[in-house]
């Protein structure tokens, strides 16, 4: 397999595709277009028409969605185990990653995914607030039911975890308060030897993105 993606520390959804292989092992070679340059547009034009990363190469098949890139690869190559195992439970998750896939602009946009960054500051208005309060919610509730089957949102590392991994590099940038329980989870994330080599590796980049350079 080929994933193409973007700077490891600006890009979320490379991020998102990038984890569940990475996690499970799964072999695949990276191919990094640095994002915001003059030439962005058309090298990533040379890989899919959306003119998007991430995107996924695997023989003939290209997939060009980072949700669709880790169904994809759930399927493909971890017999399904990207998703729980319980019904109940995989529509839950499914749902949980839908919400993420498709909302919290505001969060987004006020703050962009910079790893590298700490102790950044923003102004915390009231739609801003209603999608951190939101995020927490989820962590928390799922935590606090799932607790028992592991240290994940849903016990095990799935397709979830890797959905929201990128919230938890925003909330420790822009030192977000969460409860107790989120916090633990933030920790969860954090701890992941894979999470840390993205993390490590977005450090060592040398790009600069200035819109997302904020607080």
């Amino acid at each position: 397999m080929q994933l193409v993606i973007g700077n490891k520390n600006y890009s979320s959804w490379s991020l998102r595709a990038w984890l569940l292989p990475a996690v499970h092992n799964i072999a695949f070679e990276e191919i990094r277009i640095p994002l915001g340059t003059k030439v962005t547009k058309s090298e990533i034009l040379r890989y899919s028409k959306a003119g998007k990363v991430p995107v996924l190469y695997d023989g003939d098949v290209v997939v060009w969605d980072s949700l669709a890139i880790l169904e994809y690869i759930s399927e493909q190559y971890l017999d399904g185990k990207g998703w729980p195992d319980d019904v109940s439970m995989r529509a839950e998750a499914r749902s949980c990653c839908a919400e993420m896939h498709s909302g919290f602009f505001t969060l987004r946009e006020d703050m962009p995914m910079n790893c590298r960054a700490k102790g950044r500051q923003v102004l915390i208005s009231e739609n801003l607030q209603k999608d951190i309060t939101r995020v927490d919610d989820i962590w928390s509730a799922l935590r606090e039911k799932y607790s028992e089957k592991g240290p994940w949102l849903f016990g095990l590392f799935s397709i979830a975890d890797c959905m929201f991994a990128p919230v938890v590099f925003r909330f420790q940038t822009y030192g977000v308060t969460v409860s107790e329980t989120s916090r633990m989870y933030m920790e969860t994330v954090l701890s992941e030897q894979r999470v840390k080599d993205w993390l490590r590796a977005g450090e060592e980049e040398t790009e600069k993105i200035e819109v997302a350079e904020v607080g």
